[in-house]
């Protein structure tokens, strides 16, 4: 059989070179933060171009500075007190559609700094498929692989081709195949590597790079919530057009798309990662899905059946954070709240679930210069 090639565009531009933040400014991280709380930052640089990136690395690196490469800002907390180093902030966006073939379909590299969402948008208005049940998370392209993120299931392992990556160690460029970034649920290498190396791990994302389908309709639906939503049955296939909208929709009614008019929205979307246990470890009556040898449940089942329903934790901040309004699994800003009111409510939540079911809740965002 002979694959058809058909040739590609050079080069997509998908939207103005900025960062996706809530709001402009480069004073604090309550700026710079989906969640808007943080304290100052040291020092800001806006790259615009890849070796400004790593300049500004290496610099850092060679003058014992602090660094931290920031993406959208949906996945990290930082503390009241800020960080006294260097923050980098990736502002190129664009894609680049490096091959399209009939049998190896497209193979599409976007620069780091592109919002995730967009470059989404962009795979299945052209057609291509494979991530389209993950429309609408926050953050940039350049993060997708450090949390291997997922979502409606579908999770980035599937479709990641490369990423391309300043290694802070060798001091050298490189490009790392899906097999060398340790992928596994909500993390990898990449994000594992911030224990030794600070804010900022071993590899800098400079670019990264996906391998879709040629195909307007979706990959098969896997996941039971959003097969209901769309009137199917799991396994099925719809226009992929219709399962984002179908996501989105979703992922709203969740405040789990930015909205400045939400304050369910002020978050950084799930604060706890499902938890991976023994099936013997499971409450009865918990969610189980098969992960393995081992089960994976529900956070937020854990979450409401240990007393945190909807809006807990108003009360302990004086109404400035709580759970969402709509969504146990996220801690909402509500009103002028502080990195400290976050880890109340969060430290409230954990302890509930381990107090009730005997398992502690791992959080999902990096936090900078705090724990739990």
């Amino acid at each position: 059989m002979s694959c058809s090639i058909i040739e590609p565009n050079d080069h997509v531009e998908v939207g103005p070179p900025v960062p996706s933040t809530r709001r402009t400014g480069n004073d604090t991280f309550a700026e710079l933060t989906t969640i808007a709380t943080g304290g100052r930052v040291g020092e800001f640089v806006r790259a615009t171009r890849e070796e400004e990136i790593v300049d500004a690395v290496r610099d850092a690196d060679e003058n014992g500075i602090a660094v931290l490469v920031l993406g959208g800002g949906s996945n990290l907390l930082v503390s009241d007190e800020g960080f006294p180093g260097r923050v980098v902030v990736d502002t190129r966006n664009s894609i680049d559609q490096i091959h399209i073939s009939g049998c190896g379909g497209a193979i599409l590299r976007g620069t780091a700094g592109t919002p995730w969402d967009e470059f989404v948008n962009v795979a299945i208005s052209h057609g291509w498929n494979g991530i389209e049940a993950l429309s609408g998370i926050p953050g940039s392209l350049g993060a997708s692989p450090v949390q291997n993120v997922g979502a409606y299931g579908q999770e980035i392992a599937d479709t990641l081709y490369s990423v391309r990556v300043y290694d802070r160690q060798t001091k050298k460029r490189t490009d790392l195949a899906p097999a060398e970034l340790g992928l596994s649920y909500r993390s990898s290498k990449l994000k594992e590597s911030t224990r030794e190396w600070g804010a900022t791990g071993r590899w800098v994302v400079l670019s990264v790079t996906y391998q879709l389908g040629l195909a307007t309709h979706s990959t098969p639906i896997a996941y039971g919530q959003l097969a209901a939503a769309l009137g199917v049955d799991v396994g099925a296939r719809v226009p992929s057009v219709r399962l984002r909208e179908a996501v989105l929709d979703l992922r709203r009614s969740k405040g789990m798309v930015l909205d400045d008019a939400d304050r369910d929205t002020y978050s950084l979307g799930s604060f706890f990662t499902n938890p991976i246990v023994s099936e013997s470890e499971l409450p009865e009556g918990a969610p189980r899905y098969p992960y393995g040898d081992m089960m994976k449940t529900s956070a937020a089942w854990l979450i409401d059946n240990a007393g945190c329903r909807k809006g807990f934790g108003a009360d302990l901040t004086d109404g400035r954070a709580s759970l969402s309004t709509k969504h146990t699994l996220a801690i909402t800003n509500r009103r002028e709240a502080t990195t400290a009111d976050v880890l109340t409510v969060a430290r409230r939540v954990r302890a509930a679930v381990a107090e009730t079911f005997g398992i502690t809740l791992v959080n999902e965002p990096f936090l900078l210069g705090e724990t739990l």
